[in-house]
C-alpha cells in the first residue's frame, strides 16, 4: 500500500509525524505499507527551522512541490497543478491530507480527479462561519472525501449532518495527542526561564498568530493592556513571530512598556512543549496549543468565538473569550485567582489515534483487494 501525506504548514508536521512513526512500526511488522511525506511549500521555507524534524524524529519530505505565494486562489492553483504533475510520477493507493488550508483542498480536489481513495485527517470540524476561506475547505475535502478521521463525537455529527455516510467516519480521536504522548519525556526547559528567573507554574503563555487579530492594532492595544495588567501579578512569556511580536512590541511601547512581559524567538518544538506543559495558564489564538492545553491540564484562554473541538471548552481547561478586551480580563482575574473550572481528557485522546488510522488504511487496502 503506498501512502501519500501531504503537509501544507509547518503545524501540519505535528500531525502527520505519529502517522509516519505508526506505519515504520507496521512496515517493521511485515505489512506491505510504504508512505512519501510531501510538502506543498519550498524546501528552503523559513518556518521549517532544523531542529523540528530532529524534534519530532521525522525524517524530511521526499517531495517540495514548491509552491510560495500569499493569495489563496494563486496557492490553490499551484498547488493543483504540482499535485497533478506528483500523482503522475509516483504510484498512488491513499493521499491523507490534514486540517483546512487551501493546499488541502487543492490536493483534494486532484486525489479525486485521479481516483484516489482520499482520507481527511481532523475531518468534520466547522467554524460555520462560510465567510471564512478556510471553512470552505473544510466543507469541500469533506464532500469529496472517502475516509473521514475526525478527532471527537461533536465533528462526527457534523459530518453525518452534512450527509456523510457512515461507513466513512472514524472517530480515531485527536492526532496532536499521539504527539504530546511521543514527545513528553522527551521536552527541553528552555534556557529563557533560568534568565528570566520563572519556576515552573508560576508564568503565563502568549501566542498570537491569527492576520485579523494583529491587523486590528486598536483592539489588540486592549488585550495586551490586560495582558500587561495580570503580569503585575504573573510574568507572562510569550514566543512571536515576525508580524506577531511586532505589533505586541508596538503595543507594549504604546502602553509604556511592561517589565514583566517577555517577547522572545519563537522556540523549538520540545522548548515550547515544555513552556506550555509547566505554564500556570496559556493566552493563545491557536486552536493546536489549546488541544494541547486540555490533555496537559493547563488553563487556557483563547483569543476566539469559536473552536474546532468543542470538547476543549465542554470537557477541558478552554475558556472562550473571542475578541473582547473585557472577557480576556475577567478570565485572566479567575486564572490568577486559581478559581479555574475543573476538567478533564476527552474520549479517544489517548495518544493512540494514528495506530487507529494505520489499521483502518490497510484494512481498507484489503477490502479493495
Amino acid at each position: 500500500m503506498n501512502i501519500c501525506i501531504v503537509a501544507g504548514a509547518r503545524p501540519n508536521f505535528m500531525k502527520v509525524a505519529p502517522i509516519v512513526h505508526s506505519i515504520e512500526k507496521a512496515k517493521g511488522q511485515g505489512r506491505d505499507i510504504n508512505y512519501q511525506l510531501v510538502y506543498a511549500g519550498r524546501e528552503d521555507d523559513p518556518t521549517l527551522e532544523g531542529t523540528l524534524f530532529d524534534d519530532l524524529q521525522l525524517a524530511r519530505p521526499q517531495v517540495y512541490l514548491g509552491v510560495d505565494c500569499e493569495n489563496l486562489n494563486d496557492i490553490t492553483g499551484q498547488v493543483v497543478s504540482a499535485f497533478d504533475r506528483y500523482l503522475q510520477a509516483h504510484p498512488t493507493d491513499v493521499v491523507l491530507v490534514v486540517d483546512d488550508l487551501a493546499s488541502t483542498l487543492a490536493t483534494a480536489i486532484v486525489t479525486k480527479k485521479k481516483g484516489i481513495l482520499l482520507a481527511h485527517l481532523v475531518a468534520g470540524t466547522r467554524s460555520f462561519d462560510i465567510d471564512m476561506p478556510k471553512e470552505i475547505n473544510r466543507l469541500v475535502t469533506d464532500m469529496l472525501s472517502d475516509l473521514l478521521f475526525t478527532a471527537g463525537m461533536q465533528s462526527n455529527s457534523i459530518a453525518t449532518r452534512e450527509g456523510a455516510e457512515l461507513s466513512k467516519i472514524y472517530m480515531v480521536g485527536n492526532i496532536l495527542m499521539d504527539t504530546l504522548r511521543f514527545n513528553h519525556t522527551r521536552f527541553v526547559r528552555p534556557a529563557l526561564l533560568a534568565e528570566l528567573q520563572l519556576q515552573d507554574g508560576e508564568y503565563l503563555v502568549f501566542t498570537l498568530n491569527r492576520k485579523a487579530l494583529i491587523a486590528n492594532k486598536s483592539n489588540l492595544v486592549a488585550m495586551v493592556e490586560q495582558i500587561v495588567a495580570a503580569s503585575a501579578h504573573i510574568p507572562v512569556v510569550a514566543p512571536l513571530r515576525g508580524a506577531a511580536a511586532k505589533a505586541v512590541n508596538e503595543c507594549l511601547e504604546q502602553l509604556g512598556g511592561a517589565d514583566n512581559v517577555h517577547v522572545v524567538s519563537p522556540l523549538s518544538y520540545l522548548e515550547f512543549g515544555y513552556l506550555t506543559a509547566h505554564a500556570k495558564g496559556i493566552v493563545t489564538d491557536s486552536g493546536n496549543v489549546a488541544e494541547e492545553a486540555t490533555f496537559n491540564g493547563v488553563p487556557c484562554i483563547t483569543l476566539n468565538s469559536y473552536t474546532e473541538h468543542a470538547e476543549t471548552v465542554k470537557l477541558g481547561t478552554n475558556v472562550l473569550v473571542g475578541e473582547d478586551p473585557k472577557a480576556l480580563g475577567e478570565a485572566l482575574n479567575t486564572l490568577k485567582e486559581g478559581k479555574w473550572k475543573h476538567a478533564s481528557i476527552p474520549e479517544r485522546w489517548d495518544g493512540r489515534s494514528a495506530d487507529r488510522i494505520v489499521r483502518i488504511l490497510l484494512e481498507q487496502r484489503k477490502a479493495r483487494d
